[in-house]
């Protein structure tokens, strides 16, 4: 039975950031690797007396990402104090931003169900970006007791607040996804969820189809991984669906946590209103000016919006979009190939690599430009095949990637040519990969070295034929009776007689051959 209600979703996204040292001190912000309570300094502690400086780097990574979010980056800005008591803020406070964030508006384009063609797209909105310390990491052992970990207190923490536009679960779990992927292309976050570098909040209510007034939220917490995200969501629509058939719909905000062993969400409190915080400007942190000019005589402590954005790379979907008109790739492969930054550009080389090889075999008509045109589609169709179901299943099954796989794009594309110039076959190519991957060395010296050049003089393969089918007479007998596992079987004795250095195809045709005339 169709639904009467819809889901209003947003979300709250903390994304910790890469910089070496954390956000308002020079501690190392690589705490998460080093034992507890050894990265940290009085000013991490809150000591009286200790003043904060400003992590620049911080700074201009929040501009980046707005900068790639379409948001409006603020002329001025200035960093707050949020007051509140727990053991994980040692000052009783944490400097964040409230009344002028760094970053205000913004939007983010995700591509929602494939049909096999395209992907469905949509515009989610966001509300600001700002950015704040993390707090210190509680430590709750099976005995009952809490441990305080205050690396990670300080460390840089970029804050994005997305409007209340997703509908579905889904959606919300492919923004978190695409999110993710930009921070990494960007390479100002590693954005894993369950390291923590990403963690969500998701606030979500029901309300009639058709209907506009916002209803009272409920915030889930403890969101680990773009799966819980899903299925919290899932659980949370389905108990509030009940609630409102039952005609007793959510009246007050509240809190919940997600039970990841149980799958449902698990009430933490209720609130009639927003907490007051009690926020008020940071008074050891002065107020920031991002200018927005290009002067041949800048200031180096001063930040300029110009600079920074000649910092910002290609992102995804625009990299996505261009695989598929610049190298046509189908847009499943290209979502695939583009999944990871160092990943696309490999495959970039190893296009640009097969594109040069297509030039300098001179073709006798059309331009160069008309060659690549005509020829792409089936060439990145190749290279799609051989990466996606071949090289990144080897480098996954050895815990390698493509820094460590010994293969480099050059190696690849050449690779490449040979199987396409059927100077290899399949069986032979896989062999070859592999050892590739081993040894580092070229596929040219490989095959040289371990004769695994493909048979191509089809006088050679007559006479494998011709030589198989005089040595099995009975098969044959059995072939010309009608049994057609006969030829199978004929066909396995060639490739075996050629040792696999043969193309399948030709032995296949020249067997047919021989064998008609046998008729």
């Amino acid at each position: 039975m169709p639904t009467k209600y819809e889901s209003v979703i947003g979300l709250e996204i903390h994304v910790q950031l890469k910089t070496k040292s954390k956000m308002f001190c020079s501690c190392d912000n690589s705490g998460e690797n080093q034992p507890p309570n050894t990265t940290i300094c009085p000013i991490c502690l809150g000591h009286p007396g200790v003043l904060p400086v400003l992590n620049r780097q911080a700074l201009e990574w929040g501009i980046l990402a707005g900068l790639a979010l379409c948001g409006d980056i603020a002329a001025k800005t200035h960093f707050d104090r949020k007051s509140y008591f727990y053991p994980d803020l040692p000052k009783g406070y944490q400097i964040s931003q409230f009344s002028d964030p760094i970053v205000n508006g913004g939007r983010l384009e995700i591509e929602g169900r494939f049909d096999g063609k395209n992907w469905e797209k949509k515009i989610i909105n966001l509300e600001r970006i700002h950015l704040e310390e993390d707090a210190a990491k509680l430590i709750h052992s099976p005995t009952g007791e809490s441990f305080v970990d205050y690396n990670r207190g300080g460390t840089p923490l970029m804050e994005i607040v997305t409007k209340p536009d997703f509908r579905s679960p889904e959606e919300a779990k492919v923004f978190l996804q695409e999110l993710r992927l930009i921070m990494r292309y960007l390479g100002i976050s590693d954005a894993d969820m369950e390291k923590g570098h990403l963690r969500c909040d998701a606030n979500i209510s029901l309300r009639e189809i058709g209907k506009d007034k916002l209803n009272p939220k409920t915030e889930i917490k403890n969101i680990n991984s773009f799966r819980a995200v899903e299925r919290a969501l899932q659980h949370e629509i389905k108990r509030q669906t009940e609630l409102w058939n039952e005609g007793k719909p959510i009246t007050v905000q509240s809190t919940r946590g997600w039970d990841e062993a149980k799958q449902k969400t698990v009430e933490q409190r209720t609130k009639e209103e927003a907490h007051d915080y009690r926020y008020f400007p940071e008074p050891d942190l002065p107020p920031i000016s991002i200018k927005n000019e290009t002067s041949n005589t800048k200031n180096p402590d001063d930040i300029y919006l110009d600079d920074i954005k000649h910092k910002l790379r290609e992102l995804p979907q625009a990299k996505r979009k261009r695989f598929i008109e610049e190298y046509g790739f189908d847009a499943g492969d290209a979502h695939i190939l583009t999944e990871d930054r160092d990943l696309s550009y490999f495959t970039e080389q190893i296009l640009s690599e097969l594109r040069a090889w297509l030039e300098s075999k001179g073709e006798p008509e059309g331009t160069n430009e008309e060659i690549w045109n005509v020829n792409k589609k089936r060439l990145s169709k190749l290279a799609a095949n051989w990466l996606i179901n071949r090289f990144l299943k080897i480098l996954g099954d050895q815990n390698k990637n493509i820094h460590t796989g010994n293969v480099t794009p050059e190696n690849f594309a050449e690779f490449l040519t040979f199987f396409e110039q059927k100077k290899i076959n399949s069986t032979t190519a896989q062999a070859l990969l592999e050892q590739m991957i081993e040894s580092g060395r070229s596929p040219a010296q490989i095959i040289e070295e371990k004769g695994m050049a493909q048979v191509g003089d089809e006088s050679i393969i007559s006479d494998a034929v011709e030589k198989i089918i005089s040595d099995n007479p009975k098969v044959v007998e059995d072939y010309k009776s009608g049994k057609i596992q006969a030829a199978k079987f004929l066909f396995g004795l060639v490739m075996r007689d050629l040792k696999g250095k043969a193309d399948p195809q030709t032995i296949q045709r020249v067997l047919e051959e021989k064998l008609g005339s046998l008729q």
